[in-house]
């Protein structure tokens, strides 16, 4: 019986992008048993769908936006730019406005069943 890796290694840029309600991401660590979540980054190109997770947290990292982002958090709009971080708990419906890349952390691992829209 071998012994567990130590660490992880990722390369993003040999990730191949999947469709999401925010534009398209490339998920991380989804395979990796112990560890608790999942990482995204996530390309938006145009305003994302408003949607909210029952069971998720997730954290949006921005890295890179157009001047007139937003991020849109129930009723609230949120001027965003390079360095803004968001925490997202449960329930609140949330979407991405304007083109942007983001880091996003996710809390327990991301599962595309926990996605819902009104």
């Amino acid at each position: 019986m071998s012994a567990p890796a130590k660490f992880e290694i990722v390369d993003f840029n040999q990730l191949s992008p999947v469709s999401c309600p925010c534009g398209l991401a490339k998920r991380a660590f989804a395979e990796v048993d112990d560890f608790p979540g999942t990482l995204h980054v996530t390309e938006i190109q145009q305003d994302a769908r408003l949607h909210y997770h029952r069971r998720l947290t997730e954290t949006y990292y921005v890295l890179e936006c157009d001047e007139d982002a937003r991020i849109q958090l129930d009723d609230q709009f949120i001027p965003v730019k390079p360095g803004v971080c968001l925490l997202i708990r449960p329930g609140v419906r949330h979407r991405a406005i304007g083109q942007m890349r983001v880091l996003i952390v996710v809390f327990p691992k991301f599962d595309p069943q926990d996605e819902w829209f009104d």
